[in-house]
């Protein structure tokens, strides 16, 4: 791509961020060039934060019909997956899973909810209740 081809499109990011690209000088030669957005990239974004939104919503409606824990909710809604998790939390796979089901939410101890609570950077109280 050649440095005057460089998409300059508006993005949500602009003002927050400018992509390096390699582009064509007037010499032929590659050169750093700065994009402050692209079309394609911003409609790729705007996909991929309503598929988050909609994973959220729905993992929200399945902790409010006692289908799950608030850890499916949180998990969704921090962005995060069971890695991830895992690492931030001790627990094993396995447990975290468990933990996703209502029943077996109900009966964790404080200390262990606190840990996700932590991690989730919410109260006790809120994550026990699930006040959002």
């Amino acid at each position: 791509m050649k440095k005057k081809e460089l998409p300059q499109d508006d993005s949500p990011l602009e003002n927050f961020t400018r992509e390096v690209c390699y582009v064509k000088n007037e010499d032929g030669k590659y050169e750093k060039g700065l994009s402050s957005g692209w079309e394609v990239k911003t409609v790729a974004l705007e996909n991929a934060w309503e598929e988050i939104e909609r994973r959220t919503e729905e993992a929200k409606q399945k902790v409010l019909n006692g289908e799950a824990s608030p850890v499916l909710y949180y998990l969704e809604l921090k962005l995060m997956d069971l890695p991830v998790l895992v690492g931030y939390t001790g627990f094993r796979r396995w447990q975290i899973k468990r933990h996703m089901k209502p029943a077996v939410f109900n009966k964790l101890s404080d200390k262990k909810l606190q840990r996700y609570a932590d991690v989730f950077e919410v109260t006790l109280e809120d994550f026990k209740n699930f006040n959002i």
